[in-house]
């Protein structure tokens, strides 16, 4: 069975790339733009006045200063704490006002280059660049016909062939779904070595362990060859605070990993505002800061210009039933303002994706991902993590959701390009053809950019009733899952070097005979 039949396991074979279907897939794919990353080309939208985003920041001094924070369960980190004047208490930290800032804005990059192992589908993060990025960490699967299951390794090597193919998502992920029939122990390896072969695009490392953390490192020297890992960064990694205000010795000592090996981390409190920040926005603002900088400036302790992200992943929650809630106004303005304070700081700004709490493909899937693409895409976000799949508060990785996302950010890609301000985008030849009282329709500047002048959805269906309802009255999901079934059938593995196939197959091998199965 070839790598693209085997994308089709648990759900039925469908008819697709004839007809209609594959009419709209033909014409999408001649309009595509294919780019790496986004360059944004218009500004970004900045709610908060500088007096607001000055009172946010001194109270998260007094967080850092008063309150502190935990590091718990490493000695060393308390030590490299101690060594660079912090007071620390126990597991308990504090820093003098300004000593957090001071650290990062000394040697923490505003931008850096992760490169892929094909250079022309390098990301460059920060600035005025928004790289999107599948969602992350989902146990469950969810397809039209197969319903919610249990994910398999399967499934995540689906979701990297599709993250591959579909030129609207920039990045091949990293956990894009857990494959719970492999050992937690060892999934790692697996997962990174099909994001290695299955993608030629930038990818995430393991963080569930310092030592699966080394191995990703380990295996992305293989890939790249260990000078070039040196000196510059091949995989980036989420790390995420206990919030409130707790650091623990797994994230702790995955940080130092990759930061050690020059390697990016995305420092990221994981809020649900209500329960593990304050219920309001500037509270929650406050401590998000504190949390992140504590983060970021270790980093720099470790090692001096190691590539980091400011990351944030802020939602509500339901004050009846404690449920997370997405797509809301209050964590909108979170996100706004978080990145804001990242830029404010100086470093790139990771949130955002399609968030829903929705457990199917259906309107409120639509509108409240919708919502936080595009206020993420507004507020200027760098590294747009979860920006396809997500489902059910990030439980499932949709199929359906993860293409119908994927046209999401196409579009994004689009508005953030700006207008085209060139002759031919002015359109003054065509306004002298066509004149008063006629139409643009057969005009030559029309002709000429009818193909790419608008985008143009390969799931949306624009035309009559009567038409729709001829072709089989198919909703949006329907219409999702033959486009899954099409690209993963199409798919056609990148080439990769015989020898660096071999060296990560032993390396894989090696690493999987050196201890027992675990499912810790």
């Amino acid at each position: 069975m070839s790598d693209a039949e085997g994308g089709t396991e648990g759900r039925r074979s469908r008819r697709g790339g004839g007809g209609r279907a594959g009419r709209q897939a033909a014409r999408a794919a001649g309009s595509a733009v294919r780019i790496p990353y986004i360059k944004r080309a218009i500004p970004t939208f900045d709610p908060f006045s500088d007096e607001q985003l000055t009172i946010i920041e001194d109270n998260a001094e007094t967080i850092l200063a008063e309150i502190g924070l935990d590091f718990r369960g490493d000695p060393e980190t308390l030590d490299i704490w101690r060594k660079a004047g912090a007071s620390v208490d126990g597991e308990r930290v504090r820093f003098e006002k300004g000593m957090l800032r001071e650290i990062i804005q000394k040697t923490a990059p505003a931008e850096f280059t992760q490169f892929a192992r094909n250079p022309d589908k390098s990301v460059q993060i920060g600035g005025k660049n928004t790289v999107l990025v599948p969602a992350y960490g989902p146990p469950f699967v969810r397809s039209l016909e197969g319903g919610r299951r249990y994910a398999t390794i399967e499934d995540f090597r689906n979701f990297v062939k599709l993250a591959y193919t579909i030129d609207g998502i920039h990045h091949s992920g990293g956990t894009l779904c857990e494959p719970v029939d492999l050992p937690v122990n060892k999934r790692h390896l697996d997962m990174v070595l099909s994001h290695m072969t299955y993608s030629d695009k930038p990818f995430m490392g393991s963080v569930t362990a310092p030592e699966r953390a080394q191995d990703t490192v380990d295996m992305c020297k293989i890939l790249f060859g260990a000078d070039f890992v040196d000196q510059n960064c091949v995989v980036i990694n989420l790390i995420n605070a206990n919030s409130p205000m707790v650091w623990d010795d797994t994230m702790l000592g995955a940080l130092k990993v990759y930061a050690r090996n020059n390697q990016a981390t995305v420092i990221s409190p994981f809020i649900l505002a209500g329960a593990m920040s304050p219920v309001t926005v500037a509270g929650t603002l406050s401590q998000i800061l504190a949390e992140a900088m504590s983060g970021i400036a270790l980093t720099q302790l470790v090692r001096p210009g190691a590539p980091v992200v400011f990351g944030t992943f802020a939602s509500s929650i339901s004050m009846q039933s404690g449920a997370p809630t997405f797509g809301t106004p209050e964590p909108t303005l979170v996100l706004y303002g978080a990145a804001q304070l990242a830029r404010r700081l100086g470093v790139p700004f990771r949130s955002g994706g399609g968030l829903c709490a929705s457990k199917i493909s259906d309107a409120q899937a639509a509108y409240e991902s919708a919502n936080t693409l595009q206020n993420a895409a507004l507020a200027g976000v760098n590294f747009m993590l979860h920006a396809a799949g997500w489902l059910e508060g990030g439980l499932a990785m949709g199929y359906e959701k993860f293409v119908m996302d994927a046209d999401q950010c196409a579009m994004i890609q689009r508005l953030l390009a700006g207008p085209d301000l060139s002759e031919n985008g002015q359109g003054l030849d065509a306004v002298r053809q066509v004149g008063p009282g006629s139409h643009y329709l057969g005009c030559a500047h029309t002709q000429a950019n009818f193909e790419t002048a608008f985008y143009r959805s390969p799931l949306a269906d624009n035309n009559s009733f009567e038409q729709w309802e001829s072709e089989g009255s198919m909703d949006m999901t329907q219409r999702a899952a033959l486009r899954v079934d099409r690209l993963l059938r199409n798919y056609e593995k990148p080439d990769m070097d015989a020898g660096i196939a071999e060296g990560l197959a032993d390396f894989v091998k090696q690493r999987k005979e050196a201890f027992p199965d675990s499912n810790i």
